[in-house]
């Protein structure tokens, strides 16, 4: 049987974009991509790009009071939303362009338009049209949700975040992930007078509770007015602003409520009904270690299969669909210690098991230590900084590795390699020193603060 091409994605986001040019450039299969929306995803146009910029943006404050400890005669100035906005959108026009070229110089056909599966092999453009496939890869993403109260429809997501007219004054932000966190702190450093609210007890669930801890702590020392055990009950119109009522009682306007209480996948209209391809409970595509649906020749890699929802994993899962489809190398994806930043302000770097998931696990010793930075310190500030290692009792083997600190995503990136190849805390004890960083403290770090 013919077919049209070899591969046709779905999808314009890292994940779809990689495999497409890996299997027409590198292999000379005969690849189209079709994208509804923007090239580069939720990660390049309305995710991890654009706010890494407004984590830059919103620190200059800081750096300001500091240069002044430091001698400089420097005085802050207003932040100026309209600016950087505007260099922001010719940013991301900017990295979308470069996208289109990459397909482009690659050999991958394009088509700027939504499309949905009919069969195993065939899609439907938006126009009708109908293009057959050896194989189809489903790459579409994930969106974020608003809860289900009254008045919800006034809330922003993190997808509007970025296209604010202007600054709010006043604004509340919902939910305890780390999107929330992020935005929270991004937004308190632009000047904006910010609110917290999470229904759990304590922020960034899911990862080591010292760490998210000293995070939590240093977001209300910068200021965030963090509301823990809180939720919101519902929200109205009040001239322009939101009035809102929260589940402790509390009834406050804002000029902005942002919510940030997940992501489903996008795998609804796809056409999947009827042809075999499972979903999971939360809407997701279930594929196998190889990222192959139940439908042989569907697959599906990024947060559409809501696995572990990070724009290098989805990356990661692209190249390894096109050494199993088009290299004749079965590759299982590796989702298995994957270092991990959280652009908080503190920023937050971590690889393999939290304290309390490695203690379920096995007896383990616990390294840590927490102190003021040099060049804060001598500012003046009272931001403290972790280090932290998990050590298998039995093994000596670094299980995690936790960071809370300024360019903690940069540490954790190298640490990341560390733990990956298995090494143990010996390995890191003869590793000499870089002095004076904070880093140095993961390699010097000479007794157990505790067992566990």
């Amino acid at each position: 049987m013919s077919f049209d091409y070899d591969l046709f994605v779905i999808g314009g986001g890292s994940g779809g974009v990689r495999a497409a040019r890996v299997a027409a450039g590198e292999t000379g299969a005969k690849v189209a991509l079709a994208e509804e929306d923007r090239y580069g995803g939720t990660c390049v146009i309305r995710g991890c790009v654009p706010k890494k910029l407004m984590v830059f943006a919103s620190e200059y404050a800081g750096m300001v009071e500091d240069a002044q400890a430091y001698g400089w005669d420097i005085q802050p100035g207003a932040f100026d939303w309209d600016v950087f906005r505007t260099k922001l959108y010719k940013e991301l026009d900017r990295l979308e362009g470069v996208y289109r070229n990459i397909l482009k110089n690659n050999g991958v056909e394009t088509f700027d338009t939504r499309a949905r599966l009919v069969d195993a092999h065939t899609v439907e453009l938006s126009d009708g049209t109908r293009k057959s496939a050896k194989h189809i890869l489903i790459a579409t993403g994930g969106r974020p949700v608003k809860p289900e109260i009254k008045g919800a429809e006034l809330g922003i997501t993190s997808n509007e975040i970025f296209h604010l007219e202007k600054l709010p004054e006043r604004m509340l932000i919902v939910g305890g992930g780390y999107i929330a966190c992020e935005f929270a702190g991004i937004m308190n450093g632009m000047g904006v007078e910010v609110t917290q609210y999470y229904r759990g007890a304590q922020i960034l669930r899911g990862f080591d509770d010292e760490a998210r801890g000293l995070v939590s702590e240093e977001m209300c020392q910068n200021g965030i007015r963090l509301h823990l055990g809180t939720n919101v009950l519902e929200m109205e119109r009040e001239g322009d602003r939101i009035r809102v009522k929260a589940t402790n009682g509390d009834e406050e306007l804002f000029d902005q409520v942002m919510f940030a209480t997940g992501r489903v996948p996008n795998a609804d209209d796809l056409g999947l009904e009827g042809l075999g391809v499972e979903l999971g409970r939360k809407g997701q595509i279930v594929v196998d270690d190889y990222s192959q649906t139940a439908v042989p020749s569907i697959f599906a890699i990024g947060d559409v299969t809501d696995r572990v929802n990070l724009t290098p994993v989805a990356i990661r899962e692209g190249m390894a669909f096109v050494d199993t489809v088009f290299r004749g190398k079965p590759t299982p994806v590796d989702h298995e210690l994957i270092p991990t930043a959280i652009f908080t302000q503190p920023e937050m770097g971590t690889v393999g098991l939290s304290e309390e998931d490695a203690a379920a696990q096995e007896p383990v010793e616990i390294y840590a230590t927490s102190f003021k930075p040099m060049q804060t310190a001598f500012a003046g500030r009272s931001q403290r900084v972790l280090m932290k290692l998990i050590v298998s009792k039995a093994t000596r083997k670094v299980l995690g590795c936790h960071i809370v600190a300024p360019g903690a995503g940069e540490m954790i990136q190298l640490a990341g390699i560390a733990v990956k190849m298995g090494a143990t805390k010996e390995d890191f004890d003869r590793t000499v020193a870089v002095h004076p960083v904070m880093a140095e403290e993961l390699v010097t770090l000479r007794q157990p603060v505790r067992s566990a």
